[in-house]
């Protein structure tokens, strides 16, 4: 099995808190603001926190129409969370799982540093492209920029 491990880091003047909190909104907020990306988010299984299942239904701006995930840690005083894809057409056929670490961190400037780290465990000698493995993270970067574009249109909301 091979492993590759990939970050994303992208700054924000908005607080770590802040950033967490909407974060935490994801499910509902994803499809609204980045409905070409996210067309549903919903609960499977459980209450949202640790140990939920959900099924994302991705829209027409990416190569693949589906995934599953589980809630693997949700950590509020740390502004951090981590979630593992284990099912779908998103593992491209030839990735077991895909374990995502997000974290805000706080910055002198009272904004954060969003990094999202990924853990793809591949099926034997199989391994994404770089040029989908650029791709995963052009998303991520974009999916954050839309997620803190929203929350800067409603500050009050968060």
């Amino acid at each position: 099995m091979s492993v590759i491990n990939t970050e994303v880091e992208v700054s924000s003047s908005i607080s770590a808190e802040k950033l967490f909190k909407i974060f935490h909104d994801f499910d509902t907020l994803a499809p609204k603001v980045e409905p070409q990306t996210f067309k549903a988010i919903n609960v499977v299984e459980g209450d949202g926190g640790v140990g939920t299942i959900k099924s994302t239904t991705y829209g027409d701006a990416v190569p693949y129409t589906s995934s599953k995930h589980k809630v693997d840690a949700i950590d509020p005083s740390n502004f951090s969370a981590t979630y593992t894809v284990f099912e779908g057409d998103a593992l491209l056929g030839i990735i077991d799982s895909a374990t995502h670490h997000i974290k805000f961190v706080p910055s002198a400037d009272g904004g954060a540093v969003y990094k999202h780290n990924v853990v793809l465990k591949c099926k034997g000698d199989a391994k994404p492209t770089e040029e989908t493995i650029n791709q995963f993270k052009e998303s991520f970067k974009n999916t954050f920029k839309a997620l803190e574009s929203h929350l800067i249109a409603h500050p009050k909301a968060y």
